[in-house]
């Protein structure tokens, strides 16, 4: 069986197949706030996506952050890392690439069992 969320005309922003959640990549409302405010806000969205998909943070598989500038790495940890389950964390891979929109700093993926 297959449960999508918050599904629109090109994409969901989750997708449960089995023991699985799949989320999409998430990224900041506030495209004009700062890494660290963006990186609150999509670590906020991450949660509140696995909520609704019967996961939590603790249940985080694999994450990949894309930065835009990865002079930012330290900057997006220091956030991610008071977020982060310490018990429980997931692979992850970190990268610089071009975001949607020049203001965007931050977009993070994950995956999670449900």
């Amino acid at each position: 069986m297959i449960k999508r969320f918050k599904s629109g005309p090109r994409m969901s922003q989750a997708v449960v197949h089995g023991d699985t959640v799949y989320l999409a990549g998430q990224v900041a409302d506030d495209f004009d706030s700062s890494l660290e405010q963006q990186t609150k806000e999509v670590l906020a969205k991450i949660d509140g996506l696995l909520k609704e998909a019967g996961s939590s943070r603790d249940k985080i598989l694999a994450v990949t952050v894309y930065l835009a500038n990865i002079a930012d790495f330290a900057a997006m940890n220091a956030v991610y890392d008071a977020w982060l389950d310490k018990a429980n964390p997931p692979t992850r891979a970190c990268l610089e690439t071009r975001l949607a929109d020049p203001r965007l700093r931050v977009e993070i993926v994950a995956i999670a069992a449900a």
